[in-house]
């Protein structure tokens, strides 16, 4: 899955410098997860950066977007494979 930010979110800077793939940006209210961009960190670390910083716990796993440990390494694989 990739992963969701909610409007709980404070805007306080802290997960979109630790996003590996660049999927985090500012949006118009909130930040924002580009589910074609999110691995979940897979293929970098452990654990999903973002979720780690984020001192509010609003970032989910979106329901919209459902995908496989596999599914999300191919992501991976297909986006360093870009660079």
């Amino acid at each position: 899955m990739a992963l969701l930010i909610t409007d709980e979110c404070i805007n306080c800077d802290v997960c979109e410098p630790e996003c590996p793939n660049g999927a985090i940006s500012q949006g118009d209210e909130t930040y924002e997860i580009d589910p074609n961009l999110c691995t979940e960190c897979v293929g970098h670390y452990e654990t999903a950066q973002c979720v780690e910083v984020c001192p509010v716990d609003c970032i989910i796993k979106d329901p919209n977007h459902e995908e496989s440990e596999d599914a999300l390494r191919a992501k991976f694989e297909r986006i360093a494979g870009g660079n």
